[in-house]
Order: structure tokens, then sequence, then C-alpha cells
């Protein structure tokens, strides 16, 4: 049992409408080049799928894709762009999951290792991503850096999004390593908001490559964008690879 907090129908009826600017052409090519270039002539398997966003034009782009997701209504919208003879889907959590065969590529986005709200389920990710991966295949996981910097003492809420629409804030419990990001969203023309919350386990670049290690995996690259642009101490997130030993 993960303790992933479970996306609801509604939520996964209006997710592709609130990220679509995220999902554009233009803002998904770093990605998906970065993806396919570690998948190479591999299979890859996608973490938390969800709607498809990344697997399905991954898929489109010659890189045979499999998932696993947790919500079976966001599994719903994904079968509803491709089918399951094209990019078969197991309902299931990320953690312990296991589908047929060995892929050259697993790979996590947007943050959702954060999904997992403990160090051991983490850490269960790492190992069933390894788990999955042909010698020399790779791990990646894109993750934002936690922005305590902007905490003075005393304050637990950082805002990340202030816009016409929606306003977003994540507040920090700093002894437990979680957080809950907040979020009021303005639907329609009628000045109301809708508001929503999640819970995340945030983790250090440094903690997630213990736990790679603990998974026999070893980093190979970390960088600070998907256009590779290089790991600062001022980068705001992270693209991290990881790779499995080939003997």
């Amino acid at each position: 049992m993960t303790s992933s907090e479970l996306w609801s129908r509604e939520t996964a009826d209006r997710y592709d409408e609130e990220e679509a600017e995220n999902s554009s052409p233009a803002a998904l090519e770093p990605t998906l080049a970065f993806l396919a270039g570690l998948a190479g002539e591999g299979r890859a398997l996608e973490f938390a799928i969800g709607t498809g966003r990344v697997g399905v034009p991954l898929r489109a782009r010659g890189v045979p894709v499999a998932g696993i997701e947790l919500s079976e209504p966001m599994a719903a919208v994904l079968r509803r762009k491709a089918g399951a003879d094209t990019l078969p889907v197991t309902i299931g959590d990320m953690a312990t999951t296991v589908v047929p065969g060995e892929f050259t590529l697993v790979y996590l986005v947007y943050n959702t290792i954060s999904n997992l709200l403990t160090q051991d389920e983490q850490v269960e990710c790492f190992r069933n991503a390894a788990r999955h991966l042909a010698p020399g295949g790779r791990f990646v996981i894109e993750l934002a850096v936690p922005p305590l910097r902007f905490l003075p003492p005393g304050q637990v809420a950082v805002p990340f999004d202030v816009s016409d629409r929606h306003l977003g804030f994540d507040t920090f419990d700093l002894a437990e390593q979680m957080l809950v990001s907040h979020h009021f969203t303005r639907d329609g023309d009628d000045g109301r908001y809708r508001r929503g919350s999640s819970r995340h386990r945030y983790a250090w670049p440094a903690e997630l490559d213990l736990m790679a290690r603990i998974a026999s995996l070893k980093l190979e690259r970390r960088v600070a964008d998907w256009h590779g642009a290089p790991f600062t101490d001022d980068a705001e997130q992270h693209i991290s690879v990881w790779r499995k030993p080939v003997t």
C-alpha cells in the first residue's frame, strides 16, 4: 500500500487543461529529446505516467513506452490518447509494481517521487527502477530543489505562483521533511477560486544519491534543466541520471 494520495476522476478530467502550457510541443521538446537519447534503441518505462503528458509523445517519437500509474481515472484519460497495444499501462504504485521485461530507461518526472510520503517508499522506488533496468540502463528523476533558502526564521510558507488565475504556495514541516502544496485556482469569471492541496516529502539531491546507492545505481549526470544547463547553487530543480552497472 502506497502513501501517495490518489488522484480523483475530477482531478484527472481537468489535468490536461491545467497543464496545457507545460504540454505544448515547444515545452516538451527538450524533455523528449533528453529521454529519447537515453532510451536509445531500447524500451522506456514511466513511473506515474498519469494522463500520458510525456509518455504519449515519447511513444510517438518512436520510443516503445510502458507505464505504471496508481490512479485509474488518470490512466483512463491516457487511454483516450493511446490504446493498450500502443502504450501498455499497469495500475499500481511506482514503489512495488513490477511489469514484464527489461528497459534501457526508467523515468519519473515533474516532482512525482515526492508523492511518496516516506523515505522508505522513496528508497523502494529506486529499487523498483533498478529491478526493471537492463545492465547499463538509466533511471531519470526530475525534481525541484527544496526552496528553504526563502524561509527566514519563523516563516513556514513560500509562494511559487502568483498569477491572474492561480495562487500557489508551499508550507513546510522542516522536522518531518514534508510540505503541503496549496492551490487557489479561478475556474470561471465570477471571481470564485477553487481550493486544493497535496502533501509531498521533499528530498535533497544528496539524499537521492544515497537512495540510488542502496539500489546499486550510480550517479552519471545531474543538470539544472532538460536543456542540460549546469546544476549550480542557484538551480531551482535538477534532472538526475543514475546508471545500473553493466557487471
